[in-house]
């Protein structure tokens, strides 16, 4: 496909907006309901001009298109910062951008820089917006003039701004009554009055031509001080304008920017002093702006700096293409209001601040508060929710509108510095994972989802219906949808690794749902009454099961096999069920109450248990028509140490050992604990309970950043006293002293993780005690007494369904391929028991609870950001994904991709015309998959369609159109023509019938 942009002449954009705002209640994907508008007549004065909003679009992807400011502004951007414009444009800059060029994940990055577009192009769409933001305004009642405020972005010498091209360009934006934009964009509405109800000649004629009194300059990297100041002279005294310089981050200085990163948790970013020195100086800058704002004072200018632009860094983990990209987002702020309290308190607050580095709506109003205006973001609405962020924003800093600047509270906005390096809004860790993206492949048609429960649970636990049902105080029934799914919920209520709150959506706003805080709520409110109702289900067949282990795998087998109407009978070698989970994991995680809860859930299904038995499969198979072995992983793991390895204490019996004795176990004062996993957190945090024990040691062999711990657990863990040593691999331990290697991060290995490599110095840990966290085994004795065929590794042949080669025989849970987790466990029990039902046609009953949908309150969320709620409420921020994605909707900063609804159904259309490949819906797509490459796709040129693989279609003319289809080919197709799939046909014909404003011919 190309990455190409085609410009929307104006009337067709116009005719988008009335025809879309008519029939669908949204203008530009941004629905009424997210309009903003200032009621209380509040306002602010840049450079002269009164806006009704201190916010808008920072210089870059959001304001690059007409269709991109337009949609800005609806959401409540009044500021906007023109895309940047340079000598180098069109054809010539795309060449030199890779693509796909942004990356919004968590901070963000990007490795774009000017518009992609011609001068001349760009020019165009910032007339088009000017009009018809103007026209909207009043026609929708937001405003009956103009609220807003253009500000022009160039660079990047003075030669270049000094061109024709530039120079026409700036000089187009001071007055464009003569330009063929201007021509065109007030002939169309003078043809056109008549469709409008409020916009009339007089408010045409209102329109001004001057779009801009106030540019900002951008230089790149390097740019000597005097040849800035020489442009900002220029640009205020030969072409009469307010001037803002953007100014790096760099000018923090080496030291200080990697001080911050690394107290905010952004050590792992790679930069070196490159940048720092051959960029403008902190004292150079100073004394140049200085004079720069006592020359704008003499000229009658207004003067001050941009703060600040993005922050460079190498690119070491394919984040983008490429070796340099540039940072922003959460992870800017820290160094942006570094850099502004410096330079306010320099000047004693009168230096005027434009502020763009990581504005967001959870500090938006701090910002205000110390009387920085205006405001510009990109990166916050670049993510879920896109321009509808705005909305809240714009609302919230209304109050505190307070007309010029006046100067900044250089007090105020020190202690702001300061807390930004508390705030867990801006530290890394708030973030738990990377990227949410799940394993499945982005369908062509169908493709809205609920990630935390399609992707993040194994068992594919109904989370957004319970949720809901938790939400809105139903918890009978939110308990008896998450028993449908879930055999455990008490025990995974407490102890889940909970991925589905690792793929939550909420996760790109602020936080994930609290979905096991909410399961357990349910527990609690629920599972009493719901066991003491529980009668045996009736039995179906006459074939029978055995279980062997009561751990939650092989419970989970015997309840879904029981209460679908087959004898289940489970052995257990043990005196109680719940292996692991009872007899290793620590009280102060769980304690015996809960796992009591499941385990009577379990009895009162009808399961029989029979405890201190240990049998085999083989005997077993004689009594019983399906033999499922679920005995766990006990075995000791690996041992960490070369030498001493008889002095290191296994993980699992020292946590059985500890439970046993109620914590009292001689350990010594000081205990090292050799791990990163989950169960090396439980060791540290049992060590550290334990009586004559002063300190407990973790000793990792890698970062924090890559241990396999759930980031929970390791917080916990911290926070309990133990303390953390990185890049240490043991070698020895002798019964005093642990003697390790250090070591350095390396590549990436097959997990994803950084690898280690030894540096060669070794280093003693002391240490009363050493406990050895690195995995467990499986004892393979039960499957070769079967006759079950293993692999070399000595795991168990299985296939999809957990059979093994023995037929009937089933191996389910961490005896399959080592220690999991309790869900994955019953992942493994629901496979299972689906298998044994299935072979003696027992439908399941894995039901599907259905709610009625409420479209408007899920659209209302969108964009909307909101703290977590530890109580039942926090159901109240779910999206529900399932119902509604169409996140690559939002994330679009040109709204390429757009909803089509074919038969009540949600679809997706991408428009190519608009689309530049930047990959921002790739990142947020919740499946393995990039919206752009992936959805039925509109082409506006016979150009672009030829140059794609996309499924999608183009209109000849008149009727005609050519189709790509599913396969590849293609065809000439008119409506009721043969040939293309139904969903196809659907998708087609919904569009030619409800959205003809998206087929345009270029």
């Amino acid at each position: 496909m190309s990455d190409i942009m085609r410009m929307i002449p104006f009337g067709s954009l116009m005719d988008w907006m009335l025809a879309e705002h008519e029939r669908e209640g949204s203008i530009l994907g941004i629905r009424k309901e997210k309009f903003y508008k200032n009621d209380s007549g509040r306002s602010i004065v840049v450079c002269g001009e009164e806006i009704a909003s201190p916010i808008g679009p920072a210089a870059g992807p959001n304001s690059q298109l007409a269709q991109n400011i337009i949609a800005a502004y609806l959401a409540g951007a009044r500021f906007i910062e023109l895309k940047t414009v340079q000598i180098m444009d069109g054809e010539e800059l795309r060449k030199a951008v890779a693509k796909p060029c942004i990356n919004a994940c968590d901070e963000g990055y990007n490795v774009e820089w000017s518009t992609e577009l011609t001068v001349q192009e760009a020019f165009g769409e910032y007339v088009k917006a000017w009009f018809a933001m103007q026209v909207l305004a009043v026609e929708l009642g937001i405003s009956p003039k103009r609220d807003f405020a253009f500000n022009m972005s160039v660079g990047y010498d003075l030669k270049g701004i000094q061109s024709p091209k530039i120079d026409s360009f700036i000089e187009g934006l001071k007055d464009a009554s003569s330009t063929d934009a201007w021509r065109e964009c007030k002939g169309w509405l003078s043809e056109n009055l008549d469709r409008f109800k409020r916009f009339k000649a007089a408010e045409l004629d209102a329109i001004e031509s001057r779009l801009c009194d106030s540019i900002t300059l951008s230089t790149l990297h390097g740019c000597p001080p005097d040849e800035i100041e020489r442009i900002s002279r220029y640009l205020m005294n030969e072409k009469g304008l307010n001037v803002f310089v953007k100014c790096n981050p760099t000018l923090l200085g080496y030291e200080t920017a990697r001080d911050l990163l690394d107290r905010t948790g952004y050590g792992y970013m790679d930069f070196t002093d490159h940048h720092f020195k051959h960029d403008l100086q902190y004292g150079d800058g100073v004394e140049m702006l200085k004079r720069l704002q006592e020359y704008a004072g003499e000229l009658g200018r207004e003067f001050g700096v941009k703060l600040t632009n993005t922050f460079p860094v190498n690119i070491k983990n394919d984040e983008l293409p490429g070796e340099e990209m540039y940072m922003s987002g959460r992870s800017l702020f820290p160094l942006t209001v570094t850099l502004a309290t410096r330079l306010s308190r320099e000047f004693d607050g009168s230096l005027q601040i434009s502020y763009s580095g990581g504005a967001d709506f959870f500090n938006i109003e701090s910002l205000i508060r110390t009387g920085i205006q205006p405001i510009s973001m990109a990166t916050t609405i670049l993510k879920p929710g896109g321009y509808e962020r705005l909305k809240q924003i714009a609302d919230r800093v209304e109050p505190l509108l307070d007309g010029p600047f006046r100067g900044v509270n250089v007090d105020a906005l020190d202690e702001l510095a300061k807390s930004a390096l508390e705030n867990p809004f801006h530290k890394k860790e708030a973030r738990p994972v990377g990227s949410r993206k799940t394993d499945s492949r982005l369908p062509l048609f169908d493709c809205a989802k609920a990630p935390c429960q399609d992707g993040g649970c194994p068992i594919n636990q109904q989370v957004p219906v319970y949720l809901r049902l938790v939400d809105e105080g139903r918890y009978d029934e939110a308990f008896e949808t998450i028993a449908i799914d879930n055999s455990s919920p008490a025990v995974t209520g407490t102890i889940c690794d909970h991925q589905c709150q690792h793929v939550c959506v909420r996760l790109d706003y602020e936080h994930p749902l609290e979905i096991r805080e909410m399961k357990k709520v349910a527990v609690l409110k629920a599972q009493d009454s719901y066991t003491s109702k529980m009668k045996p289900a009736e039995l179906k067949t006459k074939k029978r099961a055995a279980i062997i282990g009561a751990g939650p795998t092989g419970v989970g087998t015997a309840i879904f096999l029981r209460r679908n109407g087959m004898e289940a009978h489970v052995f257990e070698k043990r005196a109680e069920p719940y292996g692991i989970v009872k007899y290793a994991i620590p009280d102060f995680r769980i304690g015996s109450e809960m796992i009591s809860r499941d385990y009577d859930m379990a009895v009162k299904a009808g399961v029989e248990f029979e405890f201190g038995e240990e049998r085999s499969a083989d005997e077993l198979r004689k009594a019983y028509d399906y033999v499922v072995i679920a005995t766990g992983a006990w075995g000791p793991g690996v041992c960490p140490v070369k030498e001493g390895g008889d002095k290191v204490l296994d993980a699992l019996a020292f946590l059985q050992e500890h439970k046993e004795r109620g914590g009292k176990v001689d350990l010594g004062e000081t205990v090292a604990i050799i791990g990163g996993g989950d169960v090396a957190m439980d060791c540290a945090r049992a060590a550290r309970r334990t009586p004559g024990v002063k300190r407990a040691i973790i000793v990792y062999r890698r970062t924090r950043a890559f241990m396999p711990a759930e980031p929970e657990e390791i917080r916990l863990t911290l926070e309990d006293g133990v303390e953390l040593i990185e890049l240490l691999a043991p070698v020895n331990y002798d019964g005093s002293e642990l003697v390790c290697e250090r070591m350095r991060l390396g590549e990436k290995d097959e997990s994803g993780r950084r690898g280690v490599v030894g540096i060669g110095e070794m280093v003693s840990v002391k240490a009363d005690s050493v406990i050895g966290a690195t995995g467990a085994t499986v004892d393979q004795s039960p499957f070769k007494a079967a006759g079950i065929a293993l692999d070399p590794k000595g795991r168990p042949v299985l296939n999809e369904e957990n059979e093994s080669s023995v037929a009937n025989i089933y191996v389910a849970g961490d005896c399959k391929a080592g220690p999991a987790t309790v869900v994955k466990g019953i992942a493994d029990a629901k496979t299972v028991a689906k298998s044994i039902l299935g072979k003696e046609g027992i439908s399941p009953d894995f039901a599907v609870t259905e709610l009625l949908r409420d479209l408007p309150s899920i659209y209302r969320k969108k964009g909307v950001l909101k703290e977590a709620v530890k109580e039942h409420t926090d159901g109240s921020r779910c999206l529900d994904c399932g119902e509604i994605c169409e996140i690559c909707c939002d994330v679009c900063p040109n709204r390429a991709n757009v909803l089509i609804v074919v038969d009540g159904k949600h679809q997706i259309l991408h428009l190519d015309g608009m689309c530049n490949e930047c990959g921002n819906c790739g990142i947020f797509c919740p499946h393995t998959g990039d919206p752009y490459r992936d959805k039925v796709t509109l082409f506006w040129t016979e150009e672009d369609f030829e140059d794609s693989e996309n499924t999608g279609f183009y209109r000849v003319e008149g009727d005609l159109y050519k189709v790509r289809r599913e396969d590849g080919s293609t065809l000439s197709w008119r409506r009721g023509d043969p040939g293309v799939s139904g969903e196809m046909t659907g998708m087609l014909n919904e569009i030619l019938d409800r959205y003809p404003y998206y087929v345009l011919n270029l």
